[in-house]
Parts: structure tokens; sequence; C-alpha cells
């Protein structure tokens, strides 16, 4: 079990307890108490936001060359992965996932930094083509306050995704984690706010406020002085964002949810085909935005890819995430897990066949963890619930198609867009279905792989705004032109 941190919340750049009401985190695995969590309230968003305006606003911060800031972000990063391993058992004991994903995530929350750090040193801005006698030029500067509201699922890779661009840009950053998964965010919070300190640099800048979304992350997301909203959620939530922000005429970046298809046609590598269909499922125990929770597998495949398929579904290894043999972990609460559960049953009664899976798994060793075994359903129509609505869980629908048009329709026929996988020998045809498909993110011969230099987003209610890739730092900064006369003429009315 890793050192729980002690009970306190960073508050304008001060570690105490927080106001508002307290959060029990709960190992998924057991169901034991980690730690209690004194939350963040209204009061203290409110004296986080002021703090981090004057910290935003400090001579020492906002005239800090580009290189200069640049070697923070390095600092950072380099803590995070010195703190690698601590960090991944919090985080699988916190979400329950396993100690090898958890480690990925915190190497690349690593690996976010320094690649921000590197785009921070080699950016520019730009002397733009006069038409006149002046100069022109375009330059970036700092928002001020940005607001980073984060899931429960991938935390600290979260974290890095919007708190290093932000900082690049200028900016302070008030960091809300999710009410289940507070601990590593607290972990990350404290390692950023070591490294502010040890270069004199105001510790104000990140702030961590932890606590229920209606309450602290709503009062982040209207505090007046917060000037961009990074969000990434669930669609319901991320509307409601998109208002806030609209009503402020501030910027808002949204990483929404999905329900992504993984499509397998006539002339896929079959062997290839089935681990990556169920990496794309399984793994993360399917709580992912870019799940390939919808298999569309050509119809003169099909009944042996699914029967195969469901028989190594079977096989998978569901334990705890801190077992070096588990494949499939616990869902992050017992709660979520009974929502997936609950999704499973509506489509029994839509008429779905469940092949495996639909049920959490027997036995002593998970009685009291957030367990759900990995479940294949089929028989179902597009328009049923289970194929259209997110699970978030190991939860994966299969259909045939017969040909093109009639898969791209079906494929397209949903509220999301965020991602796709397609398994296929023809090249042609991976370029042309890959343009054809409504997503942000197409994945050929492979499935959730990621680079922090490659932009990330969605379409439709998948989200809005782009992470990642070589522009992430300007999403976090205004964009100013500036005229400089050089004719020595007088203007019109100069008398």
């Amino acid at each position: 079990m890793p050192r729980i941190p002690a009970d306190e919340i960073l508050i304008a750049g001060q570690w105490r307890r927080g106001r508002g009401t307290p959060i029990h985190t709960v190992d998924p695995a057991d169901g034991t108490v980690l730690t209690t969590v004194h939350a963040a309230s209204a009061e203290d968003v409110d004296e986080a936001a002021h703090a981090a305006a004057a910290a935003a606003a400090a001579p020492e911060w906002r005239d800090l060359a580009p290189h200069v800031r640049a070697r923070l972000l390095y600092r950072i990063g380099d803590a995070i992965e010195a703190h690698a391993d601590d960090l991944s058992a919090l985080q699988t004991a916190d979400t329950g996932k396993t100690l090898g994903e958890t480690r990925a995530l915190a190497l690349s929350a690593a690996g976010t930094f320094r690649y921000t750090a590197a785009a921070l040193e080699t950016g520019e801005d730009a002397l733009t083509p006069s038409r006149g006698p002046y100069l022109t030029m375009s330059t970036h500067e700092p928002i001020g306050v940005v607001a980073a509201i984060n899931p429960w699922n991938s935390p600290i890779a979260s974290d890095a995704q919007k708190a290093a661009p932000a900082l690049a840009g200028g900016n302070a950053v008030l960091l809300k984690p999710a009410e289940w998964t507070p601990l590593v965010s607290l972990a990350f919070g404290r390692l950023v706010h070591r490294a502010l300190a040890e270069a004199g640099l105001p510790t104000a800048l990140l702030a961590v406020l932890p606590g229920r979304g209606s309450v602290v992350g709503d009062a982040i997301a209207r505090h007046p002085l917060v000037g961009r909203i990074g969000f990434t959620g669930g669609t319901a939530t991320g509307r409601a964002i998109a208002r806030v922000a609209a009503d402020k005429l501030v910027p808002a970046s949204l990483e929404l949810g999905g329900k992504s298809p993984t499509i397998v046609r006539e002339d896929a590598e079959v062997e290839q085909a089935l681990a990556g269909v169920m990496y794309g499922i399984f793994s993360s125990s399917g709580q992912s935005c870019i799940a390939g929770s919808r298999l569309f597998v050509h119809a003169s495949l099909y009944d042996a890819f699914v029967t195969e398929l469901v028989r190594r579904v079977r096989g998978l290894r569901v334990g705890p995430g801190t077992s070096p043999e588990t494949q499939v972990a616990p869902l992050v609460h017992h709660a979520h897990r009974d929502g997936v559960a609950a999704a499973v049953e509506r489509a029994r009664a839509e008429g779905g066949r469940v092949l495996c899976g639909g049920a959490a798994p027997q036995g002593e060793r998970y009685a009291k963890g957030a367990y759900y075994l990995p479940t294949v359903i089929d028989s179902l129509p597009n328009s049923a619930r289970a194929c259209q609505e997110e699970i978030f869980g190991p939860v994966l629908v299969a259909q045939p198609y017969e040909d093109e048009d009639d898969l791209v329709a079906r494929a397209n026929d949903s509220v999301y867009g965020l991602a796709c996988g397609i398994w296929t020998r023809d090249a042609r045809a991976a370029w042309r279905l890959g343009r054809r498909i409504e997503a942000g993110t197409v994945w050929i011969n492979t499935y959730k792989q990621f680079s922090v230099s490659t932009p990330f987003g969605g379409v439709k209610d998948s989200g809005l705004g782009i992470e990642k890739g070589r522009d992430l730092i300007r999403a976090y900064q205004r964009q100013k032109s500036l005229y400089w006369g050089t004719d020595t003429t007088p203007l019109p009315w100069a008398n």
C-alpha cells in the first residue's frame, strides 16, 4: 500500500484542510476507505482564484523568459518520473487500475511536461506581411487564471495535459480532480508546489481543489477571474460548462464522451484484430472515453471471429490492479460498477444476447470489490441504448455488416465522434474508411496509442477544441496584434 497523502489540499499556495464536505476515498479492489480528504468549498475556490490572479500577474512570473519557464517544466517532468512508482501505486489504490497502466500514465505525464517545455523553448511569434507604412507583429500573451477540470479515469495524465501548456503559456491553474480520485492529483500538486518554491516563484500558480463537481467545479467555472475552462468528462456536464463559458465569453475546451466503432474488414489480419479489439475495450476495464465499444465485423468473418473473441475474453484474468497477473481490474467505484451492470440488464431487456460476462465475478476474492466481468453482447439493432449510450465499462456490442456504405452509415449513426479503429490489410480501404468515419482520431491496425505531439479532440457530442500537439500552448494564450508606424509623413488630420 502506498503512503496516503495527508488530508490537506492546495489552496492559494498553501496546504491546509478545505472547508467543504469531506470525501472518503475508497479502494475499488476491496471497498476499504483509503483516507478522508477535506474538500474545497466555494469560499476556498474564491480565495484560490484571487491568489492565482495575483501570482499570474507577479513580475517574477509574468516577465520570466520562455526558456527559463521551460526549465521549470523540465524540472516538474523530472520530478514526476523520479516519483513514478509512488504515483503509480497511489493511482492504483485510488482508481483500481493495474500498476502497469498507472505507471505508464505517470511517465506519460512526465513526457507531456518535457514536450511542452521543448515547444515553449522553440515557439515563435510572427512578423505579419505589411500592407502599408508600418511593421505588423502578432504576439501571444497569458490569459491569466485558467480552470482544469478532470475526470477520474486517468487523473495524472489529464492533469499534465492541461497544467503543462497552461503554465507554459504564463497562466495560473485551478485544478479540480474528480471527487472519486483526488489522491494522485494532490500528490502531483505537491511536486509542482515544491518545484515552484525551489525556483522562487509564486506557489499559488497551481491550486488543487477536490470536491463535488456541482459545488467546486461549478464555482471554478463560474468564477469571474477564470478566463478559460478546460474540461474532460461526461457530455452532459460538458454542455453545462459550455453554457457557462458562453455566458462569460471565455474560451473552453471540452473532451467528452465516446462510443467508438472498431471495424474488422474481411481482409483483416485476424490474430492482430482479435488482440486489438480486446485491448481497445477491455484495457482500463473499459473506463476510457476512446474505448472501442462498438464492434463491426464483416459478415463473412463474423461468426468465426466473434466465437474466438468470446473464447479469449472468457480467459482474461480479472483481479486487483496490484497483481501483475491482472488484465481487467476493478471499476473505479461500486456505484459505477452498479451503473455498468444496469446498462447490461437494459441490453438484455432490449433483446441482446450476452455471449460472455454480464455479471460480477463470483468468489471471496471479488466479494468486496467493484469488479465486473468483461462482457460481449450481440443481436442488438444499432438503435439499441447499449449501441448508442456510453457505458464506460468492459462491455462490447458486436454487429455484422455487409457493405461499406451500410457500415459507414451505422458507424456514424451516433451522437459521438471521438475515435475509431480499422483492421485491414488494404491501405486504400483504410484511408477511405478513415476519412469517411466521423471521429477525431482514427487508428489503423492498432488502437489506444497516443503521442503528445499529435492533436487530440472529438467531433459532435464528443467535444470541442484540441489538446496536445505542437500548438498546445497557444490554446492557453490570447493573441495580440501590434502595428509599428514607419512612415515619417504625418497621418491625415495631423493638423
